[in-house]
């Protein structure tokens, strides 16, 4: 029973910090309000006010997900170091996204007026369909996302403190929801920020954990090559633990794909995206393109290498569970009472701000780009949008919880692949409406749709591509189409250019 309490007290003390958060940015966004920048420039972009750090940690902390911390070190624990060089990529991301993006949206999303990142692709395109399109694709792809997320969540959580995968799902998920709903983007941009400190703090405790009891770094690794070698007597440097293709179960085509998915493909990702458009000025993006990159490789490749360490702890084994059941059991039976609850945080920290994140994104699609393109009458109404906002918000997370309780098979295979179907959906038309002005709205909409049944059908049937996933043929295809049709067709009639292309 002690122990019981030894962890949940660190846990209690960041709920609470949590809850506090929420109530102080709620009276902020009060102030603001009455000050007069609207209600939806405040709630879904945080009056475009986020400094240099609080934009690099709240896009890290979007980006690594409770997958990071679970899925991550079990699969470096079976397959070594060759899984870190296949984390590699997602070094770029923060550089990536606020460095091709980041300027130009703010700019243009000023400008524009725009608040979404769907909203500034109907200015760009000026096509309903292409929203409709575009909204219903990220409500689909979030929900899916968050219901992973949650499952992931509620598990680790449940294993490591010894309760129930219900009572842990609602013990995180409804708070979650709660200050989602209740603070806006600025709570979930602080909130963030906080549960990305708490991922390097808990990545740090576990690793120097790991290491003390295996006996140092050359102990552990040691242990770990010899773990991957089919003779005992064989040379430690021909182990696939140290390959970096796992001794040929990475294939090099799948290297190639980690480079599109996780890699080049992020800037595509539009709950990443709209981050560009919440910063103060020009300085706090440089700031956030290097402090993003710092932390982000640290913690992508930190993590990642904790699987790989835990190979030198004498006697692990996790006796035919998935590798999922890595982390948990690492916390639970390698730290003690006071340390598990500390480092429970670091995976609690990921699901909970990449749902928040994936929640605000997914409200401000429904009142910004559906609701208010049928009610525009309703756009001065701030008190109305607030509380059609927090239900949204809370619809969409209750929704998600219920089938993270129950999940169904066809939302756990809509989630695997939801992450590359926002990239097809969103990367070529964020991109190529920002830097090209020949972009069409038909090349937009060819392109998605095509992609995306590509995609899927690839996702289903499983053909041999030569160990490509399934991403890198379907943005071929994205490519290919977007750039044909968009070079046989015109114009929409409703698309703003001026604001994207000013003459000089």
């Amino acid at each position: 029973m002690t122990d019981r309490i030894l962890i949940f007290l660190p846990l209690a003390v960041f709920f609470l910090a949590l809850v506090l958060t929420t109530v102080w940015t709620e009276r902020t966004k009060s102030r603001r309000l009455e000050a007069g920048p609207g209600f939806v420039n405040e709630y879904f972009l945080g009056s475009r006010s986020l400094s240099g750090f609080v934009l690099a940690m709240t896009l890290i902390a979007t980006y690594g997900s409770v997958s990071s911390f679970v899925s991550g070190p079990g699969i470096a624990w079976k397959l070594g170091l060759g899984w870190v060089v296949f984390a590699a990529p997602q070094i770029i991301t923060g550089f990536l996204v606020l460095g091709l993006l980041g300027k130009k949206m703010a700019l243009v999303s000023r400008a524009a007026g725009a608040i979404t990142v769907t909203g500034l692709l109907e200015k760009r395109f000026g096509s309903p369909a292409l929203t409709v399109l575009l909204s219903v694709a990220l409500l689909v792809f979030f929900c899916a996302m968050m219901t992973g997320q949650f499952i992931g969540g509620a598990a680790i959580f449940a294993e490591a403190a010894g309760i129930s995968p219900t009572t842990g799902l609602l013990l995180f998920g409804l708070l979650t929801v709660f200050y989602t709903a209740f603070g806006g983007f600025r709570a979930v941009a602080w909130t963030d920020t906080v549960c990305a400190v708490l991922m390097l703090v808990g990545m740090v405790m576990l690793g120097g954990s790991i290491l003390d009891e295996a006996g140092g770094l050359t102990a552990a690794m040691e242990r770990a090559a010899a773990a991957g070698l089919a003779d005992p007597a064989a040379d430690l440097a021909t182990s696939t633990m140290l390959s970096p293709n796992a001794g040929g179960a990475l294939p090099w085509t799948l290297l190639f794909s980690t480079w599109i998915l996780v890699g080049f493909g992020t800037a595509g990702l539009p709950q990443s995206a709209v981050r560009c458009m919440s910063y103060r000025a020009s300085p706090d993006l440089h700031r956030a393109m290097v402090v993003s990159t710092v932390v982000c490789g640290a913690l992508m490749v930190g993590v990642t290498t904790v699987g790989v360490l835990a190979r030198g702890l004498p006697g692990l084994d996790l006796g035919g569970a998935s590798t999922d059941h890595l982390v948990p059991r690492l916390i639970t039976e390698h730290l003690t009472p006071l340390e598990a609850g500390v480092t429970l945080i670091g995976p609690l920290a990921a699901t909970m701000s990449t749902v928040s994140s994936l929640l605000i994104a997914a409200s401000s699609a429904v009142v910004k780009d559906l609701l208010l393109t049928v009610k525009p009458d309703w756009a001065g109404r701030d008190l109305l949008l607030l509380r059609i906002s927090r239900a949204a918000t809370l619809l969409l997370g209750l929704v998600s919880m219920l089938f993270a309780i129950h999940p169904a098979d066809l939302i756990a295979w809509i989630n695997l692949g939801a992450f590359g179907g926002l990239e097809l959906a969103f990367l070529l038309p964020l991109a190529g409406g920002l830097y090209w002005r020949r972009a069409t709205a038909a090349g937009c909409l060819v392109s998605i749709l095509a992609s995306l049944a590509l995609y899927a059908f690839i996702l289903i049937a499983k053909p041999d591509i030569a160990g490509f996933h399934a991403v890198v043929p379907a943005f071929a295809a994205a490519a290919a189409l977007f750039v044909g049709v968009s070079l046989v067709t015109r114009q929409h009639p409703r698309a703003e250019l001026r604001w994207f292309f000013p003459r000089r």
